[in-house]
């Protein structure tokens, strides 16, 4: 070539269609996602028989329950930065094989406080997987697209815990209770080295750190093998973006208020959605269900997540994304109080068990999409993974607040009843943040070469 043309390598992802390389990324992203998805809801399934087996009141159960979510909160806030600093991969890489070798190890866990130490560890390597994951994805999803891919990926949370629904009720009634805990440690390490080998980092990343022009070409060639790249100079970003604070990014004029919105609609979904999550299985068999029966209409409930999962993303690429979200939430809300009536008719129950985890479920994923998009590259996973850190929260206290809930003896349709006002909150702070960012649309008409401004998003 007599002259180098300069690649804007976002521009070259956007305008090609989806290649057999970007949907392995995909694929490693579902699986990751699946496996953190299986070790986070253990302990909703063995709960009624490690109950059983320990002598342990539901209080002692929250402790175990919530320490885990400590750690996915720790997690999820220190390796954002990390990950915008050193790279997905390396941080995603090493999250997996510390959330699998922990979880190992808690099958051996011979006391209560030996579970709490060994879940708290566990939930620090669950914790700083997936935000990086959605991180990771976003970089190599088309703009056109980016919201679906997510929330494909992101299915694999729920297609994970209900796979450890449905495990659970065959292991334990055969092996107990450890043996869950087993298979959802050997699971992950087994799938470190697949990940060592084939899992790209991500390109814009390198762009954007400016990394060495080799390593950028070497993933272009597999993005785009029908262009002859190689006398291409690629168009970097100015030396403050290699540069920027992720941290004072995430809460500059221009995102904070979009930030505070997203992290407080976060809390109140992961409130519920982890409420539930924890607490059916015993809900289900203090109202006259055997564990078997717990434990099938709770897998129920993870499996309406991954279908909700794919509809999100269909819907928010198609429609408004706030409003998309909006919607969903709000019918997740009236299935919620709906549930609260139908114990005494097992199908429906197991139907609105179903409908709550596709609409809670389902628009959890979504958000996902919805944070990384919003955020520039250079804070993109510092953004998503507070929003995860500080949704964890929102977990951790559902944890306590289910044991108080059964402490109190509440009955049935009252709980369903005070865990649709989560839902109807989540609904509020979504829409905030939508109205927000179409104000800032309409003044800050010119998008960010390197990032993506509020403007941008559908």
């Amino acid at each position: 070539m007599a002259e180098s043309k300069a690649i804007d390598v976002r521009a070259l992802i956007d305008s090609r269609p989806l290649g057999i390389w970007q949907k392995m990324v995909v694929l490693f992203g579902f699986c990751i996602i699946a496996l953190d998805g299986f070790d986070i809801a253990i302990m909703g399934f063995i709960a009624p028989e490690l109950k059983a087996d320990w002598g342990i009141t539901n209080r002692e159960l929250g402790l175990i329950i919530s320490a885990a979510l400590v750690g996915l909160a720790l997690g999820a806030m220190l390796s954002g930065p990390l990950s915008d600093r050193l790279g997905r991969k390396v941080v995603i890489i090493n999250s997996v094989f510390f959330f699998g070798a922990w979880t190992l190890i808690t099958a051996f866990s011979q006391n209560m406080e030996q579970m709490i130490l060994f879940r708290f560890l566990t939930g620090l390597g669950l914790g700083a997987a997936m935000p990086n994951v959605g991180t990771l994805v976003a970089e190599f999803a088309p703009a056109r697209r980016r919201a679906f891919l997510i929330t494909v990926v992101f299915c694999g949370f729920t297609f994970g815990a209900a796979l450890g629904g449905f495990a659970a009720s065959w292991l334990m009634p055969h092996f107990g209770w450890h043996s869950v805990l087993m298979l959802g440690g050997i699971l992950p390490m087994l799938f470190v080295p697949l990940l060592l080998w084939a899992l790209p980092e991500s390109v814009c990343f390198l762009v954007v750190r400016r990394a060495a022009s080799k390593k950028i070409h070497r993933i272009l060639a597999k993005l785009a093998p029908d262009l002859d790249l190689q006398q291409c100079s690629v168009e970097l970003p100015p030396v403050s973006k290699a540069r920027a604070q992720p941290v004072k990014v995430v809460l500059n004029d221009q995102y904070r208020f979009g930030s505070l919105m997203l992290w407080g609609a976060y809390f109140t979904a992961l409130f519920l959605f982890y409420t539930l999550g924890s607490w059916l299985p015993m809900l289900i068999k203090d109202n006259g269900f055997d564990v078997v029966q717990a434990a099938i209409i709770t897998a129920l409930f993870q499996a309406g997540g991954t279908c909700g999962s794919l509809f999100s993303g269909w819907l928010m690429d198609r429609i408004e994304s706030h409003r998309a979200l909006s919607m969903i939430y709000g019918a997740g809300a009236l299935f919620t109080v709906g549930m609260g009536f139908s114990l005494a008719h097992p199908v429906l129950l197991g139907g609105c068990a179903m409908m709550i985890g596709f609409c809670i479920g389902g628009a959890n994923t979504g958000m996902n999409a919805l944070s990384a998009s919003f955020y520039p590259t250079e804070a993109r996973a510092t953004g998503s993974s507070w929003m995860h850190g500080v949704g964890r929260i929102g977990a951790i206290l559902s944890a306590l607040v289910g044991a108080e809930m059964l402490a109190l003896g509440w009955g049935f349709a009252t709980i369903f009843a005070v865990l649709a006002i989560p839902a109807l909150l989540t609904v509020a702070m979504i829409t905030a943040k939508g109205r927000s960012q179409q104000r800032q649309a309409g003044e800050r008409s010119t998008p960010s070469r390197w990032g993506i401004s509020p403007g941008d998003i559908r």
